[in-house]
């Protein structure tokens, strides 16, 4: 465990998105947090190497938990997963040694000591599955199920794209929210984070989407057509939530 932050800046799935993530790491509140936890997928994107040195920067503020994105990097450098489609062929290409010797230090798992809400189980899917889809609609049994043996009553994760909090029996579910692919009901070019400390604040930070639509296209990704559409034309919350509960797992 950490030792006890104040104020924790949660920051989940960037995807190698640089100018959402400059927009967000900019926030006054983001800027002097005692710790930045990064909740996975800080990778696979349009960017990774400049996502990856923006977020060396921060020193030992920042605190980086694997998604399963980033595991799929270490996956095909190490040749354990072999390419299936055009794109992570790409992707692996986007990502020097120096790149991928960084993401192998990051964790699975983390505890941090927020003052005001205590230890803080931070995780990318849920604490046993990098893949595992939490939502708003996640029923007791399945959280039950998934904080088995956690200690923690306050757990934050990502992967699902979807800003929430809500308390389910004796536990507490955070989702920050994506940086750089959101989810969501709102305006395109919005990044989602949390502020942890005293209690947990969901925010959201306005980004130039045009700008990362056009960092898309230039870095040459596969899919750029389908990442740009998810940028400007986002899935709901309620149509995401539905998908998301059907599958409970995804890779």
């Amino acid at each position: 465990m950490t030792p006890a932050r104040g104020r924790v800046a949660v920051l989940s799935d960037v995807h190698a998105n640089v100018p959402a993530l400059e927009a967000v790491l900019a926030e006054p509140d983001v800027a002097t947090a005692d710790l930045v936890v990064f909740c996975g997928d800080l990778t696979w994107g349009p960017e990774p190497a400049a996502t990856l040195d923006l977020v060396r920067a921060l020193g030992p503020r920042a605190l980086c938990i694997r998604g399963n994105a980033d595991r799929a990097v270490l996956e095909l450098a190490a040749g354990t997963r072999t390419p299936s489609t055009p794109r992570e062929a790409w992707m692996l290409t986007r990502h020097p040694p120096e790149a991928v010797s960084w993401l192998a230090g990051f964790h699975f798992t983390a505890v941090v000591d927020v003052t005001g809400l205590g230890p803080v189980r931070c995780c990318h899917g849920s604490p046993r599955a990098d893949t595992e889809l939490v939502t708003p609609a996640t029923p007791a049994t399945r959280m039950a199920a998934l904080s088995a043996g956690v200690p923690e009553r306050v757990l934050v994760g990502g992967h699902t794209h979807l800003q929430f909090d809500r308390t389910v029996g004796a536990l507490r579910s955070v989702n920050p929210g994506s940086v750089g692919l959101p989810y969501h009901d709102g305006t395109p070019g919005t990044a989602y984070w949390a502020l942890l400390g005293p209690d947990v604040s969901l925010r959201r930070t306005p980004f130039d989407v045009d700008r990362a639509v056009a960092a898309t296209f230039a870095s040459g990704d596969p899919k750029a057509e389908t990442i740009a559409d998810l940028l400007t034309n986002p899935p709901g919350v309620a149509e995401l939530t539905a998908h998301a509960e059907a599958l409970e797992f995804s890779d």
